[in-house]
């Protein structure tokens, strides 16, 4: 079978398990799972530029996912008016001197020579700097986590549209993946991974834990959307009359009183599904310009020099290519993908909650859909995020269904049967574990392998 005509077979066979789950349990569970899909693939295509094209073990995909996540806050809550003014004056000074202690290492480290006196001098500077800094953002934090802690207690953001925050989601996600890379990427593979997991829990302990600028534990709820809102939809004459008129037979053969009952309920369960539908739209858009960007650029000059450099690198670095600055280069890029589908994710669920970022879960599941869509390949990463989330989703139900025909022969106050079906939501582990086992069995390059073209 060409690799064509497998990458459809693929496709459309996640096409058809989306529309047995539309049939089967309704549409909104359908297009929801849909959408965490888009976003799915739109986070596997940003670690398969990492791993597929580079070679680089990045295990902090979470941390960056939720700098992302972050960035819909600070873009999209208004300004907390009352904090700004109890705090600006010396907020201003504490940045001033963190900026100042940033430039002072930097010139220190440059003009003196290698030695216990650079070292001497580095600290000092450092620990004098950092002091100077706490000492104005201490009281600042303070007085800005006492405006209504219970409502605000933070900034706030700028209250600009929150799909704006996409964009400066992959910014912010890009500059803390080039001070990163700077730092860790000349490391081995495996301290890489270590590095960039350690990061990651650096990055999601500080936003759990600094109120004024998060919320922290308190969660930011609310966040402005990029659709309309259901009770918006249900009050709209034009929406009412879309749904007469898409329901008018149905309706047609009811009475007045119950034409209008179902009416108002084919209004409220139309709104949901048309939301659901506008996320779809603007997710599936992201993910055609970040898969077209993807497979140009692999199919670029630089794409193949990227697979030189990842299949041997001494080859590459004798060829003459600066191998640190190219995987800092895709480092980058990977990481700024993350940052956008992390703001996507916090968009969609209208809230922010540093507490359900958990690396190493969350973490695993991304690279699970790049090894089994196929590494190297932006189609198999991208089927890879559709397969896997959907297995992750419906696998809960699946495994009550089976766990309640398998023990039907029990009595139902069986312990036994009581126990299996309550703890049949850890199949999900299970099905992860299998469908990964017998790919990598039968298909160890991926649904999708790389496919490497001679030129």
């Amino acid at each position: 079978m060409t690799n064509t005509r497998k990458t459809q077979l693929a496709f459309a066979t996640i096409a058809g398990l989306l529309l047995i789950i539309g049939f089967a349990q309704s549409w909104n569970v359908s297009l929801g799972i849909l959408n965490l899909c888009l976003i799915s693939a739109v986070m596997a295509l940003g670690v398969n530029m990492q791993w597929g094209y580079a070679g680089l073990l990045n295990v902090g995909v979470m941390g960056f996912a939720a700098l992302g996540g972050v960035s819909a806050v600070l873009v999209s809550q208004a300004p907390v008016v009352e904090a700004w003014n109890a705090s600006w004056g010396r907020m201003l000074i504490a940045a001033i001197c963190f900026a100042g202690t940033v430039a002072g290492a930097i010139f220190t480290y440059r003009k003196l020579a290698p030695g216990r006196n650079r070292n001497l001098a580095l600290t000092l500077v450092i620990v004098v700097g950092l002091a100077l800094t706490r000492i104005f953002l201490d009281p600042a934090i303070s007085s800005i986590e006492a405006i209504e802690p219970a409502k605000t207690g933070f900034l706030g953001g700028m209250g600009l549209p929150i799909i704006l925050s996409w964009i400066f989601g992959g910014v912010v996600a890009a500059g803390i993946a080039w001070c990163i890379g700077k730092v860790a990427l000349g490391l081995r593979a495996d301290y890489l991974a270590i590095a960039t997991l350690g990061i990651s829990e650096i990055i999601i302990a500080v936003l759990k834990n600094e109120d004024w600028l998060t919320r922290g534990v308190k969660n930011v709820t609310g966040l402005s959307r990029p659709v309309p809102y259901e009770i918006d939809l249900q009050t709209s004459p034009w929406f009412i009359d879309l749904i007469r008129w898409w329901h008018g037979s149905t309706l047609d053969r009811l009475t007045d009183d119950a034409q209008q009952q179902a009416l108002k309920q084919f209004v409220i369960d139309g709104s949901s599904i048309f939301v659901k539908l506008c996320y779809t739209g603007l997710f599936a858009t992201v993910l055609v310009i970040v898969l077209w960007l993807s497979v140009r650029a692999l199919n670029s000059p630089w794409g193949r020099m990227m697979r030189a450099i990842r299949d041997n690198e001494i080859a590459a670095g004798a060829m003459g290519k600066d191998v640190t600055r190219r995987h800092l280069e895709i480092f980058i890029i990977g990481s700024a993908v993350i940052g956008v589908a992390g703001a996507m994710l916090t968009t969609l669920d209208g809230q922010f909650t540093p507490t359900s970022y958990q690396p190493l879960r969350f973490t695993f599941l991304i690279w699970v859909m790049v090894i089994v869509g196929g590494s190297g390949n932006n189609m198999g990463s991208v089927l890879g995020g559709f397969l896997i989330w959907l297995v992750w989703i419906e696998a809960e139900p699946v495994g009550v269904w089976l766990m309640q025909v398998g023990t039907g022969w029990l009595d139902e106050s069986s312990a036994l049967r009581m126990h299996l079906i309550e703890n049949a939501q850890h199949m999900r582990l299970f099905f992860m574990g299998l469908v990964l086992l017998l790919v990598l069995r039968f298909s160890p390059g991926g649904i999708l392998p790389e496919v490497v073209r001679k030129r």
